[in-house]
């Protein structure tokens, strides 16, 4: 009898993007789909070992000038970076072709896994992520998982996690509010980690947490974070925390710095369990007990869990420190980009230095204009009076926006120095660091970030 198996096709649509090429290696790496991708930053030759991860995953790169949505394409995913206007854009609507944000295509996997982890909250997904990919990898447990910031053990800078795992196996993956699609999630377990002001105001984004919260079969809730607790409901939750006595894994900080943390913490059978984590900051040990708490509950012993976090890598540029000059001069990459994640980067290189020049890079103009009154007032007050502070220019990603504001305009906010292009700010770090600073750079999407703190430190 002759079988026909009819392979269909799949294409993304910015493809390059952290949360979008895990996604396209995953069904490349199932084989149930043609895998095919387009990002316009791979076609101004931009993110090349992106590229060549997607290549040697089986997915197919091709010009995004809308000649690869053809009607053989049985399904069109489209990141929330690529606008509607787009030459792909008109081409699936034009032949009505099946489309998907890439948050849908992401929801649909994480429901589908058994069971199916999804991780929310404003600050710190990336990093509990890659924790429990961490934990779970190196206890042996099969997982596929789909992060937005690839183990920095292998050496990506802005390339996503993905981990390949059976498709009837467990999954984890981030879950983001900031499209407002956080409400089309059905978890069998549900991460809240903390909701802070982030794209939008804390009270426009508690309906989206709180959908996700009843739709989620088993809920996992920062105790500490008053938005998140607020979800945690007797049977079919579990919390974690360090101040609030009704969490039900307790956490003891021993240590947040310089250059590690570390902490005690009490499970609910009363049993402790000790972290050594090789990241410092109050806010990794929050990650490390929210991973800790997560791969408990996906059938790691607590005691292995909490032992695999003294080798944890750290993720791509979440607080990466690449090195010292010869001079002492520490410089630190970080992913920071809204006022919780500044305010915890600054804090956290401050326990390590008696100097700190830090540099915060917008990542959009609409980001800029929504932070901006938060960054005058919070800047002057994190700021010792020894450091220094300096505003890279916006980044701009392409697309039609409107550039109405620039950091120019931030920096005037706050006296500080405005720089206006990357190699202003390479000028700016040599020209004021000192023996014994650490230079920290903040700063979200432009993939060039990681080469540029790279370069810093070879200038310094």
């Amino acid at each position: 009898e002759l079988r026909i198996i009819v392979v269909k096709r799949i294409h993304f649509s910015g493809v390059a993007g952290a949360g979008m090429n895990p996604l396209a290696q995953l069904l490349a790496h199932r084989g149930e789909w043609q895998v095919t991708g387009s990002d316009r930053a791979l076609d101004a030759g931009q993110c090349a070992p992106i590229r060549q991860r997607l290549e040697a995953a089986g997915v197919a790169i091709l010009p995004q000038d809308g000649s690869a949505v053809t009607a053989e394409v049985d399904r069109f995913i489209y990141s929330a970076a690529v606008e509607q206007d787009t030459p792909e854009m008109r081409a699936a609507k034009e032949k009505q072709i099946e489309s998907l944000a890439r948050p849908a295509l992401l929801a649909e996997i994480v429901d589908a896994g058994r069971p199916g982890l999804a991780v929310a909250g404003t600050s710190g997904k990336s990093t509990v992520v890659g924790m429990i990919a961490w934990i779970l990898k190196e206890f042996g447990q099969p997982i596929t998982v789909l992060g937005g910031a690839a183990l920095a053990e292998r050496g990506a800078q802005h390339m996503g996690c993905f981990i390949g795992g059976p498709s009837d196996g467990p999954v984890v993956a981030e879950a983001c509010e900031s499209d407002g699609t956080l409400v089309g999630y059905h978890p069998g377990i549900g991460l809240i980690h903390n909701i802070t002001r982030d794209h939008e105001e804390v009270h426009e984004l508690r309906n989206q947490f709180a959908t996700f919260a009843s739709q989620s079969k088993q809920l996992i809730v920062n105790a500490d974070d008053p938005e998140a607790f607020a979800f945690y409901s007797d049977g079919n939750s579990v919390s974690y925390g360090q101040g609030n006595e009704q969490a039900d894994w307790r956490m003891d900080v021993l240590r947040v710095g310089p250059w590690r943390g570390q902490a005690e913490v009490l499970d609910p059978e009363g049993n402790q369990h000790f972290i050594d984590l090789p990241q410092p900051g109050l806010h990794n040990l929050e990650n490390a007990l929210a991973a800790l708490v997560s791969a408990v509950q996906l059938g790691v012993p607590a005691k292995e869990a909490a032992k695999l976090l003294s080798t944890f890598p750290g993720v791509a540029r979440r607080f990466r420190v690449l090195g010292q000059s010869e001079h002492a001069m520490t410089v630190v990459d970080d992913y920071a980009h809204n006022g919780a994640k500044i305010a915890a980067a600054i804090k956290t290189a401050q326990e390590g230095c008696d100097r700190l020049l830090a540099i915060f890079q917008p990542h959009g103009f609409g980001p800029a204009r929504f932070l901006r009154s938060e960054l005058k007032e919070m800047i002057p007050q994190l700021l010792r009076p020894a450091d220094r502070f300096c505003y890279g220019e916006i980044f701009f990603a392409g697309g039609t926006v409107s550039k109405d504001i620039s950091s120019a305009d931030l920096a005037s906010d706050i006296n500080c120095h405005y720089a206006p292009d990357h190699m202003a700010i390479i000028e700016w770090a040599c020209e004021n660091a000192t023996p014994g600073d650490t230079i920290l750079l903040m700063g979200a999407r432009d993939p060039k970030l990681g080469d540029l703190s790279k370069a810093i430190l070879d200038s310094l």
